[in-house]
């Protein structure tokens, strides 16, 4: 009589907990982007210069931190070979200037709190470009969730088509491309990081996206548009550089080389719930029966999209 085994059991993946940490705090930060973009706008501004003033105060921390890493250490000046740096910049051009470009023409005509709510589908994307382009595993059970968040934004979208129309299909439909290319940029700088780390990888994408934004804003408006900004505008960019960027970035890169682009951009629930209560209180936005009705089914469509997502990780 054959001898029958009995199956192993299922072991789940251990959780890297700081990964998820740092995929948090990084989402935290990074929300707060939307409350300084607005609170400068109201300044005049414009998208252009606002860019260029929070790459020009994160520069020279991306440098710094670059020198420092290659002097120290002898492995990464290997690793910096012509064609990794070359994948780097493009990469870094996708994620931090293209995406954040559409992403700051977007607020000119959203809410911070619908801006953020658009900007948080992006996950969605993560998954199915993974599946499309990067030979990722399709999972069936986070569909329903997706329609779920999207039902939550189509509720808010209808309340500001009643209220605030002017705009709001060109302002949705800009941040919904900083989404997808920042989904895209996700996969492809996960690849970047594994040949030369986290560290070294957002020196060079943020540098290089700083050089493009300065660039822009000085064939646009000349050098002297930096002179013409109130010191309202200045203490704005410096948020904009330090807590929106260069925390967040090394946050959200090192969460990525630890858990992965899915897992980290799941975390991501905590940054809308954070941009409401700044908007709310900051801004003075409405946070009407509408909002929390769209907010909590874009917050739910997550946080199940999250489970669905790490369940099935766990399985494979």
């Amino acid at each position: 009589m054959p001898t029958v085994t009995a199956a192993a059991p299922i072991v789940p993946a251990p959780i890297d907990l700081t990964g998820y940490a740092l995929a948090i705090g990084g989402a935290v930060l990074f929300s707060t982007k939307g409350i300084f973009i607005k609170l400068a706008y109201a300044y005049g501004v414009s998208t252009e210069t606002l860019l260029a003033l929070r790459m020009l105060v994160a520069m020279p921390f991306y440098i710094g931190i670059f020198m420092t890493m290659i002097w120290r250490d002898s492995s990464s000046r290997a690793r910096l070979t012509p064609t990794n740096v070359l994948l780097s910049m493009a990469v870094g051009l996708l994620g931090y200037y293209v995406a954040s470009y559409l992403d700051f023409a977007g607020l000119n005509f959203l809410s911070a709190q619908y801006e953020r709510l658009v900007l948080f589908t992006y996950p969605f994307f993560v998954l199915l470009f993974g599946v499309w382009f990067f030979g990722d595993r399709m999972i069936w059970r986070v569909v329903p969730a997706m329609a779920i968040s999207y039902a939550g934004l189509l509720v808010i979208f209808g309340w500001n088509l009643t209220v605030a129309p002017d705009g709001l299909v060109t302002g949705t439909a800009l941040v919904l491309g900083s989404a997808v290319t920042f989904a895209f940029y996700q996969h492809l700088a996960k690849a970047q990081m594994s040949r030369i780390g986290a560290g070294l990888f957002t020196c060079i994408g943020m540098t290089t996206a700083a050089i493009a934004a300065l660039g822009q804003n000085t064939v646009l408006y000349g050098v002297d548009s930096f002179a013409q900004m109130p010191p309202q505008v200045w203490i704005y960019g410096l948020c904009l550089g330090l807590i929106c960027t260069v925390l967040p970035s090394f946050l959200l890169n090192n969460a990525i080389q630890r858990i992965g682009a899915r897992a980290t951009s799941s975390m991501a629930t905590f940054g809308p719930i954070f941009t409401i209560a700044l908007a709310v209180i900051i801004l003075s936005e409405p946070f009407t029966p509408f909002h929390v009705v769209g907010t909590l089914l874009v917050i739910l469509g997550s946080v199940m999209f999250s489970r669905a997502e790490r369940t099935a990780r766990d399985l494979v």
